[in-house]
């Protein structure tokens, strides 16, 4: 008679064996010198360029069991020469930064004598829970690793031999500067149960960093039992208010929606000025429209230009991802605020104005984690901000906010240095 498997108890056996790994591997990272964990890093980064061949094979394969992934998917996990030769630099800017761990980050004495000092720390084993980007492997193993915190990463089922590929380039790295290889796991199938064990993980992982569309970070949200650093979905607004310079509202516009459909950081949204849409709509739709931008527009634009498509109910709430662009007109700051507070996600905001008052008075009244002045919401990048590499886009009330770098993957403790003293 053959016996009945459980994938959920073969998933749960799988996250414990990686976790109790990950946490023996954390005693040894935690101390681990700056030198060893650059080592590791470059290293890493040495191994990806010599075996790009091989990665982007890989990667040939994961697109080819695939095939019918829309453009901005693909686009998502398509890898080529220039993006494994950005991953390898992303790992070489991130062992160029200082080291996050044993900052001091506020130190005061008390009245009786007693030194108090607020120290970083590693957070424990991370949880990485992505979908099918390849590099987000690399950017967290190298995020991760710096911080002194090992991760276990889950990517999507259609990356799965491009993330194993990579995963092969961080090992080599580890090795290379004799840290645990369990520092970087990559989950050992794509089974969704092992997304359950992960997020019912609790006292073997001790935060959960979800990067993806709406579903994935919903499932998360609901099912965690472990902490989460949530990643919103991008419903991002380009905001053209009435003293925007024309010629710079079209060139960040189409850079904002068009560079990249599929990140992110792309606009979802342009909100433009009633007191300039008569006069700026026309060829800010004639040029994205000839990039290939379709639109979905609220009644005032479609008043402007009659052939845009009407906006449904849902438009104003949905992450394309895609050359798809909602349109509204609004009427002034508030009117642009006011919007964004009803259909925004609180990524990324930006305002396109020579009006230095009211662009202070858009970044200020918004809640999003990154607002811009002047400048294309794709810039909302880890790397962008120096960072070297990113984990995602935190957008809670309640931790660190906008991209995930090093500091921001550290958690502190206290030291309290005394000459003696006892407490009365």
């Amino acid at each position: 008679m053959n016996a009945i498997v459980d994938p959920a108890a073969i998933a749960r056996a799988a996250l414990e064996e990686a976790a109790k790994a990950a946490r023996a591997a954390a005693t040894i990272l935690a101390r681990a010198p700056r030198p060893t964990k650059d080592a590791a890093l470059l290293a890493a980064a040495a191994a990806l360029r010599a075996r790009q061949d091989e990665i982007l094979a890989a990667n040939e394969a994961d697109l080819a069991g695939a095939p019918d992934l829309s453009p901005a998917y693909k686009d998502r996990l398509t890898l080529n020469p220039a993006r494994v030769e950005a991953m390898a630099r992303g790992l070489e800017e991130v062992a160029a930064l200082p080291d996050p761990v044993g900052r001091v980050l506020a130190e005061w004495t008390r009245p009786n004598g007693l030194v108090i000092r607020r120290v970083a720390q590693p957070i424990g084993v991370v949880g990485m829970i992505y979908e099918s980007r390849p590099n987000v492997g690399a950017d967290a193993a190298a995020i991760c690793l710096k911080a002194g915190s090992p991760v276990i990463l889950r990517g999507g089922k259609e990356s799965l031999n491009s993330a194993a590929a990579i995963h092969a380039c961080i090992v080599e790295g580890l090795r290379a500067a004799e840290l645990p290889e369990a520092c970087v796991q990559v989950a050992p199938n794509t089974d969704r149960a092992f997304v359950g064990a992960m997020l019912a993980a609790a006292g073997l992982i001790d935060l959960i960093i979800p990067r993806g569309g709406k579903g994935l970070v919903t499932r998360v949200m609901e099912e965690a039992r472990v902490p989460v650093l949530a990643h919103a979905e991008g419903l991002n607004h380009t905001y053209v208010h009435a003293a925007a310079n024309a010629a710079m509202a079209r060139s960040v516009l189409a850079n904002a929606k068009m560079r990249r459909t599929g990140v992110c950081g792309a606009t979802e949204t342009l909100l433009i000025d009633r007191a300039v849409a008569p006069s700026l709509l026309p060829p800010l739709v004639e040029e994205l429209r000839a990039l290939g931008c379709s639109f979905r527009a609220d009644g005032a634009a479609r008043a402007i230009v009659p052939g845009l498509e009407a906006a449904g109910e849902q438009d104003f709430f949905t992450e394309w991802l895609d050359a798809v662009l909602n349109v509204a007109v609004v009427d002034g700051v508030e009117g642009a605020l006011e919007h964004i507070r009803l259909h925004g996600s609180e990524h990324t905001d930006a305002i396109i104005t020579e009006d230095a008052e009211a662009a202070q008075e858009f970044l200020n009244g918004l809640s999003s984690a990154v607002g811009l002045w002047n400048a294309s919401t794709q810039f909302c990048d880890g790397g962008e901000f120096g960072f070297g590499a990113e984990i995602g886009i935190a957008t809670g009330r309640l931790h660190a906010r906008g991209p995930v770098g090093l500091e921001q993957l550290c958690t502190w403790r206290y030291h309290v240095i005394g000459t003696g003293q006892v407490r009365p």
